[in-house]
């Protein structure tokens, strides 16, 4: 979707050119359309606006009906959907909210309340974008930390792990190709007296000195 074009969608001439000057002047690409068909259609591409300025009453689908069939898509980021309407009842309002239109502009607008309400949306779309990449983010971090699960077939003699591939392997190689998990060796209190008798009844600082001596 480009971010710096918005789609204008209104059957009333004079509103057209008159809130297609109004973009044009604040620095915007204007995309303009004539009936709420026309504005579906351009919504739907993968080069679509990213802003959309739709007048509630329209040839085709109304603005309204626009927002709820972009709504209904449940887009990873959908655009941003302002009404344009001469209804300004807290009802009328609030069926257009539901609808999925992010904001709404009553007529005749005004210049710089419109302008203002774009900033916000396009505030809005470049926050969504933000949140999008992070997940994207997130997503590649998951997708790359390796787990182990499941059932590992272990020797009972020498304790090696058979593999997918039906290759026995050490538990070290085996965990570490799995997982990112380091290994440091030491000996339990169960082990010291069989491989290191000497070592037996002393505390760990003598343990550590004969250890230093035995691997010299």
């Amino acid at each position: 979707m480009s971010t710096k074009l918005i789609l204008i969608a209104d059957d009333d001439a004079t509103s057209l050119v008159t809130l297609s000057a109004v973009l044009k002047k604040l620095g915007y690409g204007v995309e303009e359309v004539c009936d709420g068909d026309a504005a579906w259609s351009a919504l739907q591409r993968t080069d679509a606006p990213r802003l959309a300025i739709l007048d509630w009453m329209m040839p085709g689908l109304s603005g309204i009906e626009v927002c709820r069939r972009i709504h209904s898509l449940q887009m990873e980021q959908p655009p941003y959907l302002i009404l344009l309407t001469s209804r300004d009842a807290k009802a009328d309002v609030s069926q257009g909210l539901y609808a999925g239109a992010s904001d709404y502009i009553s007529k005749p607008f005004d210049a710089s309340e419109m302008a203002a309400r774009i900033e916000v949306g396009c505030r809005m779309l470049a926050l969504q974008a933000r949140l999008a990449e992070k997940v994207g983010e997130l997503q590649d971090a998951f997708a790359h930390i390796k787990t182990l699960s499941g059932f590992l077939p272990i020797c009972s003699g020498c304790k090696k792990i058979r593999d997918d591939k039906g290759y026995w392997t050490q538990v070290e190689a085996y965990v570490s190709a799995h997982s990112d998990a380091l290994f440091t060796h030491s000996l339990c209190p169960d082990c010291i007296p069989k491989y290191f008798p000497e070592l037996a009844g002393l505390d760990l600082t003598a343990q550590a000195n004969v250890k230093k001596r035995v691997i010299r």
